[in-house]
């Protein structure tokens, strides 16, 4: 499992099987049922257990805004650390042509429905800052721009509080050469 180290999860076995076979058991039975329960929202493609998930029918969010993430985690990870109240599309990946994840895997179809037909006004981008985010930021632009929607991708670089001499070069290079005036 992501995050999870072969000795962390041997610990993790071991704890359950010698101090809680109940806690095991009742584990077990929650993940087997949400892998039975737990499906797409038909909207935005974000994990639940009904048609649309809460985001997508919350009444009071801005219908305008559509932010494109790469997956569930991100949503969770903007949700709680930003004042966000605009939807999201979630690609569930990335473009990687070299894994064989091109548009069709990645429901480039519906987002672009959404943008046409939904009354989106800007597509925020928030894709990883990897050779394949950027590309398929790139990508998910050029789409925007062609159906005459604003398009902006979140900023990376130097993280706050950061020293930039101990900052890595590769962040510093991208947050320099992507420096932006001041107002």
């Amino acid at each position: 499992m992501p995050g999870v180290g072969r000795k962390s999860a041997q610990r993790i076995a071991f704890h359950l099987l010698e101090r809680d076979r109940e806690g095991a058991t009742i584990l077990s039975s929650a993940l087997a049922e949400a892998a039975k329960g737990i499906g797409h929202c038909s909207r935005c493609r974000m994990f639940t257990e009904h048609d649309l998930c809460s985001i997508c029918s919350a009444s009071g969010r801005d219908q305008t805004q559509l932010c494109v993430v790469e997956s569930p985690a991100d949503v969770m990870a903007i949700e709680e650390a930003t004042g966000f109240k605009g939807l999201y599309f979630v690609l569930m990946g990335h473009l990687s042509p070299l894994d064989g994840i091109g548009p069709e895997e990645l429901g480039l179809a519906a987002l672009q429905e959404r943008l046409r037909d939904d009354g989106i006004a800007e597509l925020i981008i928030a894709t990883n800052a990897t050779v394949e985010g950027d590309a398929t930021a790139h990508y998910l632009a050029d789409m925007a721009k062609r159906l005459d929607v604003q398009a902006s991708r979140i900023a990376h670089g130097v993280p706050l509080g950061g020293e930039l001499e101990f900052v890595d070069g590769g962040t510093l290079s991208h947050a320099f050469f992507g420096r932006r005036a001041v107002e």
